[in-house]
């Protein structure tokens, strides 16, 4: 294998080419890379492209998926939100499409809130609290399509409850997407290292196959996430190359 110093400006230009073309950006970080680690470049294109490359669901449904994970607030990536919704929009989507994305990610907060209550509620002895049949029959209808388990909350603050399932209900675009796309994006968001939450992806996916997505889809939706982790050696070769530039 070359070292970074035995490797040619024409070979460092062509994995350049190989990478915007596979990840449709290039930045400084990219390129302090790319003179330092040429291999890492080269290599992680192939592998951060993979998903997205050979998988089943459409480019516009790819970007999307990129949106909520880059405006996740377990992750708050301007650079790459910026370069996905606007890749979403040439593809495609709509602006309701990403607004509903974006309230789809407000949501997530919610499931951690209800598996805190449920632990809650298991030492507070909470079992036998009546809950109104009304109030039930929501947590029934949407719960389940947002990995929600709405009970426990429902006994300690039925008032809660409501005020959550009313977000949930009426806080999305009027158009935008259809069931089943929320459940891909929201399989991401949870699937992904940066908020993983085992109890919500057991199920999103069982609601996902009911709805006909195949494990394709599903597995497509969850690889999305795990190269998010390249922020971070963004961050170290953006840090490194200020260094050298101040040395």
């Amino acid at each position: 294998m070359k070292t970074p110093d035995d490797m040619t400006d024409a070979a460092r230009a062509q994995i350049k080419e190989s990478f915007i073309a596979e990840r449709g950006y290039w930045r400084p970080w990219t390129e302090t890379m790319l003179q330092a680690c040429p291999a890492f470049v080269q290599q992680y294109a192939r592998y951060a492209g993979y998903p997205a490359r050979t998988g089943p669901l459409t480019q516009r449904m790819v970007e999307l998926i990129y949106v909520a994970l880059d405006s996740s607030s377990s992750h708050l990536y301007e650079p790459g939100l910026h370069t996905h919704v606007k890749r979403a929009l040439e593809v495609g989507a709509t602006q309701a499409d990403i607004f509903d994305v974006l309230h789809l990610v407000a949501v997530q907060g919610i499931s951690s809130v209800c598996q805190a209550t449920d632990i809650l509620a298991e030492f507070a002895d909470l079992s036998a609290t009546a809950i109104d049949e009304a109030l039930q029959t929501r947590i029934n209808r949407l719960g389940p399509a947002h990995a929600l388990g709405l009970t426990s909350v429902a006994r300690l603050d039925p008032r809660y409850a409501e005020v959550l399932l009313d977000f949930v209900e009426q806080g999305r675009p009027g158009a935008g997407l259809a069931p089943a796309e929320r459940s891909l994006v929201q399989l991401a968001l949870h699937a992904c290292f940066t908020a993983f939450n085992p109890d919500a992806i057991r199920q999103l996916v069982a609601t996902a196959l009911s709805q006909d997505l195949t494990p394709a889809e599903l597995l497509q939706a969850i690889q999305l996430g795990a190269h998010l982790a390249v922020h971070g050696t963004a961050l170290g070769a953006h840090v490194f190359g200020q260094i050298q530039g101040s040395g």
